[in-house]
């Protein structure tokens, strides 16, 4: 059995994708050809449609079938990934790891980083994201100003925020773990 395989759950993303555009499954139904109750089943997981009916979907809703594919939840998963698993990142020395704790395409994406860091690198990313400094110590910047975390710290960032850090202690490790950019961040409160 592959371990690594996900049922994806695209549904789900119909609904946001509906909702984000503010239209009713009627008007989607007809755009597209198909049944309002087809399209509830597809968005209640009830139903899975056939790529041709994903791409009618899809077209109605001025994306792709291959977006709504990016944005559908997994299946719900039960995943382990092992510390002695081979999951360093591109750009992984031996002397600074970037260590997946995560596999796959999740809402939730969380990466270990062990050692140095390229401190003049600056990010900035569209939706949250939490360090926690699991061992060492870290200089941060984020929008221009400073800030020093130990052993236990840990800082929010939100959406958008451009920062960028160091280790100021060898073997520092560092937990990343933030919503993923492919997702969009949307509240759906009283929708």
């Amino acid at each position: 059995m592959d371990e690594h395989k996900e049922t994806l759950r695209v549904g789900s993303a119909v609904r946001r994708r509906r909702r984000q555009l503010e239209l009713t499954l009627a008007v989607v139904a007809e755009r597209s050809g198909l049944s309002v109750p087809f399209l509830s089943q597809i968005e209640n997981e009830r139903a899975r449609p056939s790529m041709r009916s994903l791409q009618r979907v899809a077209d109605a809703m001025c994306t792709t079938d291959v977006e709504l594919l990016a944005a559908a939840d997994p299946a719900r998963t039960v995943e382990v990934v092992r510390a002695a698993d081979d999951t360093d990142l591109d750009g992984s020395t031996p002397d600074a790891r970037v260590r997946e704790l995560t596999r796959g395409h999740h809402q939730l994406h969380a990466l270990e980083f062990i050692g140095d860091h390229d401190e003049g690198r600056e990010f900035q990313h569209r939706n949250d994201e939490l360090m926690y400094i699991v061992e060492g110590a870290v200089e941060m910047e984020a929008e221009g100003r400073a800030y020093r975390l130990g052993r236990g710290d840990t800082l929010f960032l939100t959406g958008g925020v451009r920062h960028r850090w160091r280790a100021t202690v060898p073997d520092t490790r560092v937990l990343v773990v933030a919503v993923g950019d492919h997702i969009e961040a949307v509240d759906d409160k009283g929708r």
